[in-house]
């Protein structure tokens, strides 16, 4: 990839803000996606953190404010949408079949088929070759793509879904909070292969309330708070430490501090 192509500002979000009804759900909200970047958006419960999912993966769309994606001002009218423009969004529950094996959740909905009129089926071989080759392609290494997705660990789920957005050709990958219900070691595993969609170009989009976790792989940081930017930073710009000082409430944490020190 070349550095102009790096900086290639795949989705931009300007000024964005979103009310229902007298409810101020986002704010003047403005972000940067690029091609082989993490932008992480952080924030607790209520920042705003789904609203802003919604936006970019076409389920609502925007009051006020400018959407551009790659370069061309628009409004997403649906998922169909932000998907034929290469939006690719992976929520917590992932929308995986349990009982299915690893390899139909993989085409969930894109299923090749074979053969013509009555005689019309699908083309399980070549579902079973191209899941594996192409989680193999991510790094991987699943025992068997036959197995149920529901006997995976959470992590080894997400991986999937992530590897399953870029064979399909996305340009930008949303991840909802993708290591929350995660222990240390599945979260690891997790971030190892967004950090692999990244260096494969795409540009990521993700979500946390973890600041340890956005800092290892993150280029980008915006935090919200009651649906206002709370702060933006480059990699460059912010210390771990700092990052989490902001996310934890900066000066409302240091002034609740000083109450406590003189109860």
């Amino acid at each position: 990839m070349t550095r102009t192509e790096a900086r290639t500002a795949l989705v931009e979000l300007s000024g964005v803000s979103k009310h229902y009804g007298t409810v101020r759900a986002l704010e003047g909200v403005s972000l940067e996606v690029r091609a082989g970047e993490i932008t992480c958006v952080l924030g607790d419960n209520g920042a705003g953190k789904s609203t802003l999912i919604k936006i970019i993966a076409g389920l609502h769309r925007h009051d006020d404010g400018v959407l551009r994606v790659e370069g061309e001002e628009t409004r997403l009218t649906s998922p169909r949408d932000a998907l034929d423009r290469g939006i690719a969004t992976v929520y917590q529950d992932l929308a995986v079949v349990g009982l299915m094996p690893v390899w139909r959740n993989f085409f969930l909905g894109s299923e090749p088929r074979r053969g013509t009129g009555p005689l019309k089926r699908l083309d399980v071989g070549l579902m079973r070759r191209t899941a594996r080759a192409e989680l193999l392609r991510m790094g991987i290494d699943l025992r068997d793509v036959d197995q149920p997705i529901g006997t995976l660990s959470g992590g080894e789920r997400q991986c999937v879904a992530i590897a399953r957005a870029v064979h399909f050709g996305a340009k930008v990958l949303v991840l909802d909070e993708p290591t929350a219900a995660l222990g240390v070691k599945q979260s690891g595993v997790v971030l190892k292969y967004v950090a692999a969609a990244r260096d494969q170009g795409l540009g990521v989009v993700l979500i946390t309330h973890n600041p340890h976790h956005a800092y290892l792989v993150g280029d980008r940081f915006v935090l919200l708070k009651r649906g206002t930017m709370a702060g933006s930073h480059t990699r460059d710009g912010i210390t771990l430490d700092e990052l989490t000082r902001q996310m934890a409430g900066g000066d409302e944490l240091d002034d609740l501090r000083h109450e406590l020190r003189e109860t």
